[in-house]
């Protein structure tokens, strides 16, 4: 049978083996979290958990679009989410919750930043609102509300939160959420969700017809050049990033390698160049060897 997590066949007993042995919140991100799920690994063990309680918190919040059929229930979901999160930071026993208890036990143990969570949970509420991006800055900075708030949450968990790696983490967490965004875009484009921005004149028609017209390709182009940019920018310093944060960091591989695989076809995303990479579990343990992200 195949293992989403590292891309391999493996025996069924050996898999059923590996399921057993996780815990609640590592099943959740392993089962819907290829990528982070992966790169937790490579973070010590004494951490690890606390790691998989933020990607499955971020799951939680993530899913909340397609699990709601209006948008009011939506927002009643993420207070839900909000009140937890409060909660978490008092003296209250938490919500008997698979993910908010080991999420609550992580906060708690590791002093993770409140503010953190109220930007993933606000910039979540996008979600919730069919009309696409205006524009590519608008859409830069719902990549970041979405995902470097979780890179900075993994980065103090880990006792790697300095300038730098928040500075780094802006802009991998930039960069991922936008290559995450082209990768997703067959799956978008089937569910009728336009999240490419508005002023760059693609046909919603094309697009939900999965046809990279031009215009399509243009728009994914132009995300990609900002995925570019910003890994430049985490790069340049490298010098002042602790090798603790690496596993937090770890994004940033992936998304290199999306935008190789883009290059390559001519940023058409519906090529399958989003497609799981069956390789990347042994490219995050090269990176984690050279002390690379």
């Amino acid at each position: 049978m195949h293992d989403r997590s590292t891309g391999k066949t493996v025996p069924s007993a050996r898999r059923s083996s590996v399921a057993a042995s996780l815990s609640p919140v590592a099943s959740i991100v392993r089962a819907h979290d290829r990528d982070r799920f992966q790169t937790a690994l490579f973070a010590p063990a004494a951490t690890r958990e606390a790691l998989f309680a933020l990607y499955a918190f971020n799951y939680e919040i993530a899913r909340v679009r397609e699990s709601v059929r209006e948008p009011m229930l939506g927002q009643i979901r993420l207070q839900w989410w909000r009140e937890a999160i409060d909660a978490a930071y008092g003296d209250a026993r938490p919500r008997r919750h698979e993910v908010v208890e080991p999420l609550t036990a992580a906060i708690r143990a590791h002093g993770l930043g409140r503010e953190h969570f109220a930007r993933l949970i606000d910039t979540r509420e996008r979600d919730l609102d069919d009309a696409p991006p205006a524009s590519l800055a608008v859409l830069e900075d719902y990549a970041e509300g979405t995902s470097a708030p979780l890179i900075r949450l993994a980065l103090e968990a880990l006792g790697a939160a300095t300038p730098s790696t928040f500075a780094a983490a802006t802009e991998i967490g930039i960069a991922y959420a936008l290559s995450g965004l082209i990768r997703a875009m067959p799956v978008h484009a089937r569910a009728g969700r336009l999240m490419i921005p508005a002023d760059g004149d693609v046909d919603p028609a094309d697009y939900a017809a999965l046809r990279a017209t031009p215009a399509l390709r243009q728009a994914v182009e132009a995300m990609a050049r900002v995925v570019a940019r910003r890994l430049d920018a985490a790069r340049a310093m490298r010098r002042d990033i602790p090798k603790a944060a690496l596993p937090a960091l770890l994004p940033a591989r992936i998304a290199a390698r999306t935008l190789k695989r883009l290059e390559r076809v001519g940023f058409d995303p519906f090529s399958g160049a989003g497609e799981g990479d069956p390789l990347q579990s042994w490219r995050l343990a090269f990176a984690m060897l050279r002390g690379r992200f």
